[in-house]
């Protein structure tokens, strides 16, 4: 494919976008790049529906095939929040710190042993000339009661890896998109190009 817009300001998240899909994919541009692009209102109950809507949004702005996610942790003893809220978790505009407390504090008294958690993506892409496709992926894990690791954004310090006694924030870019939700969705995203699709 030779250009392809990738509807996120989030440059971590742009970043590895862009390392999966080097082979596939000429040019990755990102909302960023077009000064009069406003972001979607995310009103979706799931990420699938918050995905295809940005993705609409970006490819009829732009013109170009869009590509869009929404991703977020879900969290069994809280009945599956913060879901579709997971980046306003702690209110509008609040930042990852500010999320991040507001987990630990909801999950206050409950042992580690129940606090199985799962980082859920949806990712949409859709084409000028029609097509729509959504992938999907999920990693599981637990919520620690503090961060460990610098790497990765959001949730990441707090979300310890099943199959590993490291947290996501301290896995390697490589081992993150290796076993990650967004990795997954992307592999499926790749695997499809790679199709012809």
């Amino acid at each position: 494919m030779k250009e392809l817009l990738v509807a996120t300001r989030n440059r971590g998240k742009l970043k590895e976008f862009k390392r999966l899909l080097a082979d596939v994919v000429e040019t990755v541009r990102c909302s960023a790049d077009f000064p009069d692009f406003s972001d979607t209102v995310e009103d979706g109950s799931t990420f699938e529906a918050n995905a295809l809507k940005k993705a609409r949004e970006a490819m009829l702005h732009s013109g170009l095939p869009a590509l869009a996610d929404d991703s977020g942790l879900v969290v069994d003893a809280l009945d599956g929040r913060p879901g579709v809220y997971s980046a306003r978790f702690a209110g509008e505009g609040s930042g990852d710190a500010a999320n991040n407390s507001r987990l630990i504090q909801e999950l206050y008294g409950v042992p580690f042993t129940n606090r199985q958690a799962a980082f859920v993506c949806a990712l949409a892409f859709v084409t000028p000339d029609g097509c729509e496709r959504v992938f999907n992926g999920r990693i599981g894990g637990r919520i620690l009661d503090e961060g460990r690791g610098s790497g990765g954004f959001g949730y990441d310090p707090l979300f310890l890896v099943d199959g590993f006694d490291r947290t996501m924030a301290e896995l390697s870019l490589d081992e993150k998109n290796a076993v990650s939700h967004r990795g997954q969705a992307l592999r499926q995203f790749h695997e499809f190009l790679e199709q012809g699709g």
